[in-house]
């Protein structure tokens, strides 16, 4: 699935503005504060109704406005598809394929995958658990789309568990009753944490190797941490028994895949604890590039890569080094703000975009 390109209505600082992105590589430049990692987000948010930046989605709304919409045009190479997401504070979003409603652009087949690097993605490595937990789960449902409804579903029984939970801590439900749910939960997680597991042994090695290539000194590697190692259902529901009292006084349910942990190391060291800035973002652009590899041979499709900045601390080897990994297929968008960062940039295979604020000039298009 490729995008053809974008339209953007009060969308940041843009008022109204457009662009087409090419087959292969799209780079967009121009100055600081020009509006080249909007156009990136724009991007990522029409295809999947969400920011990559912020949580405050009143950002997204250009400033005196009350709306903002986002259009992206696709093609499977049979025909043309249209994502399209609006937005006006304290309302629903108006989320539509194809000019048909959805409730969630996530869940739409035609659509594609998308992998961002930006400097606010730095959260991925630095943040809680449960940010490492949900782009884990986005991992796996990219390659298999199907086991997507395994996290929903135990996210169902784990509310459902909870909320028995607090009945009987307000004595209206006995404690016996919770064993049904607990071998309801153990089933679906241990399909969860075992898909997590095969997720993460398809990537262990391509970001071994990309993280090497990109300069990152020692021995780099990802690691699951599941909560269980339960190895059937009666198991871990024996554990979820023996934690009922702790669980009944927190209120919640603190054992199971809800809880578990992602962790990217360097020679055996957490990298968000001991990692400079610059090796966090070489672990995060290795990670990036691992799914990418991984899917291509998973699933035979790569994500579009939306990279912003990613040029600015890798030297001119890597640069070259990045390029060429690029270029073996797939789309990608990286903004920066000098052309000469990007090898090859100039080159009549490459579509580029200048961007000044509020504005977008289409200096070439690629076929």
């Amino acid at each position: 699935m490729r995008v053809l390109g974008v339209q953007l209505r009060d969308f940041r600082t843009y008022t109204r503005a457009e662009a087409s992105l090419g087959e292969g590589l799209t780079v967009v430049h121009g100055p600081n504060g020009a509006g080249k990692s909007n156009l990136l987000e724009a991007i990522y948010f029409g295809c999947t109704g969400r920011s990559p930046r912020t949580r405050n989605e009143r950002e997204l709304v250009r400033f005196g406005q009350e709306a903002a919409r986002v259009s992206v045009r696709l093609s499977d190479g049979a025909r043309e598809h249209e994502l399209s997401v609006g937005f006006e504070p304290g309302q629903a979003k108006r989320m539509s394929a194809d000019g048909a409603p959805v409730e969630r652009l996530l869940d739409v087949e035609d659509r594609p995958l998308l992998s961002v690097f930006m400097p606010e993605r730095l959260e991925l490595l630095k943040g809680a658990p449960s940010v490492r937990r949900a782009h884990l789960d986005q991992i796996v449902a990219g390659f298999w789309p199907l086991r997507a409804a395994d996290r929903r579903a135990y996210g169902r029984v784990l509310a459902q568990r909870n909320a028995l939970l607090a009945r009987v801590r307000a004595g209206a439900a006995p404690r016996a009753s919770i064993s049904t749910w607990d071998l309801q939960l153990a089933r679906h997680a241990l399909v969860l944490r075992d898909t997590r597991a095969r997720a993460i042994d398809l990537l262990a090695e391509p970001f071994a190797l990309r993280a090497r290539e990109l300069g990152l000194t020692g021995e780099a590697c990802l690691e699951y941490r599941p909560r269980t190692r339960a190895r059937e259902e009666g198991e871990l529901a024996q554990e979820l028994s023996e934690r009922l009292e702790s669980d009944l006084q927190r209120g919640f349910t603190g054992h199971g895949p809800h809880r578990d942990e992602l962790a990217l190391l360097r020679d055996g060291r957490e990298l968000r604890l001991y990692g400079s800035q610059g090796e966090q973002r070489i672990a995060l652009l290795a990670l990036l590039l691992a799914e990418r590899s991984a899917l291509a041979s998973e699933r035979a499709r790569m994500p579009l890569m939306l990279l912003d900045d990613v040029m600015s601390e890798l030297d001119a080897e890597r640069r070259e080094l990045l390029a060429r990994e690029l270029s073996t297929g797939g789309q990608s968008v990286i903004a920066t703000t000098d052309v000469a960062h990007v090898p090859g940039a100039m080159g009549e295979a490459v579509t580029r975009l200048r961007v000044s604020p509020g504005a977008i000039l289409q200096e070439a298009l690629a076929a």
